[in-house]
């Protein structure tokens, strides 16, 4: 997002910048049709399931500083979800495209970091931003946190990806430049991003050990997508 995040602290200032040249951003991914695998969720099963809103935020959210708050958290059975923007979040481990040079808002440091101790790497590992805990929303009640898996949803695509970083408490709708590219999102950290029709799900209890293990949360996410689709077909009562 276009503001300072919260998990910037004092020491991150004394650190130098990265070395490396900003590089242009590469091509966008080439448009590909939703996976067809066995068991695969397709984008539309999940939208479906995301219309209307059970609201569990006390108010709305806004997409930039600035903005109106438009934007609520509602329940599904088993996850939450928002409909917003993607603002690119490139914080955590200096790297080619991430990096104070690239991103006028980098910090050194995300929220979270790996199992190892190292920073995440925003350039490859795919995660999601959540607003910091307040009076609007506390993801802490819904069993979310640092490593719980989401599902994004952007023009036919699925992208399974962890919550990894915290934002500015009244601000929602942003991801890690991996998360963006997968999209077919421009992720140019600075310019990059989108206005709109991004869908964010994220499962509640659902925390994976090692954060920076991307395909266990793609197999846990499509299995936990797999049953959030599979709730809407038994009858209710």
């Amino acid at each position: 997002m276009r503001v300072q995040s919260l998990t910037v602290v004092a020491a991150s200032a004394a650190l130098l910048a990265p070395t490396t040249l900003p590089a242009a951003e590469p091509p966008r991914p080439r448009q590909e049709p939703p996976a067809r695998s066995a068991g695969a969720v397709r984008a539309s099963d999940l939208l479906a399931r995301a219309r209307g809103c059970e609201r569990v935020s006390r108010g709305r959210y806004r997409p930039d500083a600035g903005a109106p708050a438009t934007i609520p958290v509602c329940a599904l059975p088993g996850a939450v979800y928002w409909k917003a923007d993607m603002d690119i979040d490139c914080d955590g481990r200096p790297t080619q495209r991430c990096n104070r040079r690239t991103d006028p808002y980098f910090s050194p440091a995300a929220a979270h970091a790996q199992s190892d101790g190292r920073r995440l790497n925003a350039e490859r590992l795919p995660y999601i931003v959540l607003p910091a805990p307040s009076r609007i929303w506390n993801h802490r009640a819904r069993g979310l946190g640092g490593g719980s898996v989401a599902a994004v949803v952007y023009r036919g695509r699925v992208q399974y990806a962890v919550v990894g970083d915290y934002g500015p408490r009244d601000i929602i709708g942003e991801a890690s430049y991996a998360t963006a590219r997968r999209l077919g999102i421009p992720a140019d950290p600075h310019r990059g991003g989108v206005r709109s029709g991004v869908t964010y799900i994220v499962f509640e209890d659902s925390r994976i050990s090692r954060i920076e293990d991307h395909a266990a949360a793609v197999a846990q996410g499509q299995r936990l997508a797999r049953r959030l689709v599979a709730a809407s077909a038994v009858p209710a009562g």
